[in-house]
């Protein structure tokens, strides 16, 4: 219950997260946390006890039929995640929220095969953690980027490093953006926290900085560093 006092603040949005596995789980959590009243709702008697002391209400229901559905007054959410990691019963229970009219569904795909299945039966929102994770991880690795974040397909947000022949100039005379087609979005100077570029703002040794562009052009950038 301690969860529930901690809520940043109250959200008027409440929210159905179908599906507490791993994925959904900690997104109905974290939403709890952000204020929203969620609704969550899983197969698993046990998986729901475990959730349950965490979430405004839990209950274990077989979410691939349309009057389970109603039942739950799915029609009544702001939005509706998917997270079941069973892909029949996923794609199921999506087919029958979108038949239902229930327009801002998000699910979880298993694989690619599975996301182009979601996004035939008209899911905007598909979301692929294990691949994108995977993808996040792999631009880590090589220690030329602290963060990678792809915001959509072929445009990314990027945290690295202050190359060192930048060091000591302005961001205006440093040229970023006319050179690597990117925009330093924020910079954490050395024992400071992130604030918002300017064309004032110095480059020092040391410094982090966060900065969007195209796939090619960020990695481009951070590689410099």
């Amino acid at each position: 219950m301690a969860d529930k006092r901690r809520r940043l603040a109250r959200h008027d949005e409440d929210i159905l997260v179908i599906g507490l596995g791993r994925f959904g789980g900690s997104l109905a959590r974290e939403l709890t946390e952000l204020g929203h009243d969620v609704l969550g709702v899983d197969a698993s008697e046990e998986v729901v006890a475990q959730l349950s002391p965490y979430l405004a209400k839990a209950v274990v229901a077989d979410t691939t039929r349309r009057q389970v559905l109603e039942q739950l007054g799915a029609n009544d959410f702001h939005h509706v995640v998917v997270g079941v990691g069973d892909v029949e019963a996923n794609i199921l229970t999506v087919a029958e929220l979108k038949n239902m009219g229930i327009n801002d569904v998000w699910a979880k795909a298993s694989t690619t095969a599975h996301k182009r299945i979601l996004e035939a039966i008209g899911v905007k929102h598909v979301v692929l953690p294990e691949h994108e994770m995977g993808r996040r991880i792999a631009h880590q690795v090589t220690g030329k980027m602290v963060d990678y974040i792809e915001l959509e397909e072929g445009f990314a947000l990027v945290e690295s490093r202050v190359p060192a022949d930048m060091w000591g100039q302005t961001l205006a005379t440093a040229q970023v953006r006319s050179k690597f087609n990117v925009t330093v979005v924020c910079i954490k100077p050395v024992g400071e926290g992130f604030t918002y570029a300017t064309p004032d703002t110095i480059l020092g040794a040391g410094a982090m900085v966060l900065v969007a562009g195209d796939k090619e052009s960020v990695q481009s950038f951070a590689e410099q560093t």
